[in-house]
C-alpha cells in the first residue's frame, strides 16, 4: 500500500480517505442522517482525484465539470456522531464522455453505506463533451 499522508490507496484501487462524523451531519437521535452520505462520497471523490494528480479545480479550471446524473446508496449500519469512517473511492467504469464512481463507507470493518454516483463530462455551457485526453489516460489507469 502506498500512503500519501492521511490518504492511501489500497491493492483494490480504492483511495481510503479518513471522516469524523460531526454533530451537524446527524439527526435528532445523533445517528448520521441520510442525506449526509453523498457529502460523504464527494469528500471520497475530490481526494481520490487529487491522489491520481487530477484535482478537480484543475478539470473546472480547464473549463469542464463532472455532472452527476445517478447516484446509487445501499444502507447496511448506521453511523453516529464522532465516529472515525473511511469513505473508500475509486473509478467503477468509464466512457468517453462519462465515468462512475463506487464508495464503500466504513467504520472499522463494518460496512456502513455503499454506493455509486455516475457522472457526464460538461463544458462551461453546460452540454456534454468527451472528457479531456489528460484525465481519460488517468481514469485508464486507474482500473
Amino acid at each position: 500500500m502506498e500512503h500519501k499522508g492521511k490518504y492511501y490507496e489500497d491493492e483494490e484501487g480504492f483511495v481510503h480517505v479518513p471522516v469524523r462524523v460531526r454533530y451537524a451531519d446527524t439527526d435528532k437521535m445523533g445517528i448520521v442522517y441520510y442525506g449526509t452520505y453523498p457529502v460523504y462520497f464527494e469528500i471520497g471523490r475530490s481526494e481520490y482525484m487529487r491522489q491520481k494528480g487530477f484535482p478537480y479545480r484543475k478539470l473546472e479550471e480547464m473549463g469542464y465539470h463532472l455532472v452527476v446524473v445517478r447516484m446509487e446508496l445501499k444502507y447496511y449500519n448506521s453511523a453516529e456522531y464522532d465516529d472515525n469512517l473511511t469513505v473508500k473511492t475509486k473509478v467503477s467504469e468509464w466512457r468517453s464522455r462519462g465515468l462512475t464512481f463506487h464508495y464503500k463507507i466504513y467504520r472499522g470493518d463494518e460496512i456502513i453505506v455503499e454506493g455509486k454516483t455516475m457522472h457526464i463530462c460538461t463544458n462551461s455551457n453546460k452540454k456534454p463533451v468527451l472528457i479531456p485526453k489528460q484525465l481519460q489516460e488517468i481514469m485508464r489507469n486507474a482500473d
